[in-house]
């Protein structure tokens, strides 16, 4: 191990992380591969980040304070620029590693040299309570592709990069796209090469209400839409702003479609990009498009946003009925039940 060329640079912007960043910190300590360094910008915090991080004794640990509050991608920028490994890796100050997550990630680079970034499932968990992340079949780098085209599917604490493609980014991270910062990245870092996922779930993802998914959805959604309008613009044309709007609020953040129409124009989108796609064989990309408009349909459904009738009418003609997997009677009883209870 060196201290002055590490294999792994952690990238991490802290604000206002006092509650949870020493257990995340101490999550990278517990690593089985040790030679890393963590690079924290402080963003300006004005509780204890500071005082916290100081307390920790350990020489691979690497502190900076950003001159003024600039957003975590301006911090990430800095952190980058400080950043000495072969490899950088991405965390948010509040999620926790599994102790193999570098040993891993490092060997599925090795494997795969064309490859620039890898990111993992995750396990969202909200204190004792841990739920099923999602997509977690998705691994193959032509259908990550084809999802990017929807939605963002790789959670920044997750990704692993390697470190001349990361640098060729310029700026590393993006503030005009503030909230989907990553999503941004993504989609600039897969001029040099592939993304790659790994299935095992590598991340505990934290669910909290002042984390920034829950703080600044609008923000996110609409950044989001902003990625997804590059490419949708030859697509879309005068269209396209609502097409990726549509897709970041319904597919992305999972926001229930309010009725019927607008489940119905998320699946006029859809069955556009499944006619211009290129990245998978055409049952391959009609199986995940399937099975990801039933996601919305029935969150929707179970919303009481409308009945099974109105899903039924809306449905295109790429959503299979197997892909709902028998659920969407039980959705359509607790929709049924919410709508009454909306009734005056």
């Amino acid at each position: 191990m060196s201290l002055e060329h590490p294999a792994v640079s952690v990238v991490m912007a802290a604000y206002n992380g006092a509650a949870f960043i020493r257990e995340t910190i101490d999550s990278l300590f517990a690593q089985t591969m040790t030679d890393f360094e963590i690079v924290v910008v402080d963003d300006r915090s004005k509780d204890d980040t500071l005082v916290v991080l100081a307390a920790i004794g350990d020489p691979r640990l690497r502190v900076f304070q950003a001159e003024e509050n600039g957003g975590p991608a301006v911090a990430r920028t800095i952190a980058m620029g400080h950043a000495r490994g072969r490899f950088i890796a991405g965390l948010d100050q509040d999620d926790l590693c599994r102790p193999d997550r570098f040993a891993v990630q490092l060997a599925y680079l090795a494997a795969h040299p064309d490859i620039v970034l890898v990111g993992s499932a995750i396990e969202p968990f909200d204190g004792e309570r841990v739920r099923s992340g999602p997509f977690p079949d998705l691994v193959e780098p032509a259908r990550i592709d084809w999802m990017m085209t929807m939605l963002n599917p790789i959670a920044w604490s997750t990704v692993m990069m390697r470190g001349e493609a990361a640098r060729a980014l310029d700026p590393f991270e993006r503030d005009d796209y503030r909230f989907a910062e990553d999503f941004d990245l993504y989609r600039r870092i897969r001029a040099q090469g592939r993304i790659g996922r790994i299935a095992e779930p590598l991340v505990r993802y934290r669910l909290h209400p002042g984390g920034a998914s829950q703080r600044h959805e609008e923000g996110m959604i609409a950044s989001a839409a902003r990625v997804l309008l590059e490419r949708y613009q030859a697509l879309f044309g005068d269209g396209a702003l609502d097409a990726a709007l549509l897709m970041s609020r319904y597919a992305s953040a999972r926001h229930a479609p309010p009725d019927a129409l607008v489940l119905r124009r998320c699946g006029a989108v859809m069955e556009h990009l499944l006619a211009t796609q290129d990245a998978l064989p055409a049952e391959e990309a009609l199986e995940s498009a399937s099975r990801l408009w039933w996601r919305m349909a029935r969150t929707g459904l179970r919303a009481g946003s409308y009945g099974l009738p109105a899903l039924l009418r809306a449905q295109p003609g790429f959503a299979r009925v197997r892909d709902a997997r028998g659920r969407s009677i039980g959705d359509a009883a607790i929709g049924a039940a919410r709508m009454l209870r909306r009734r005056p």
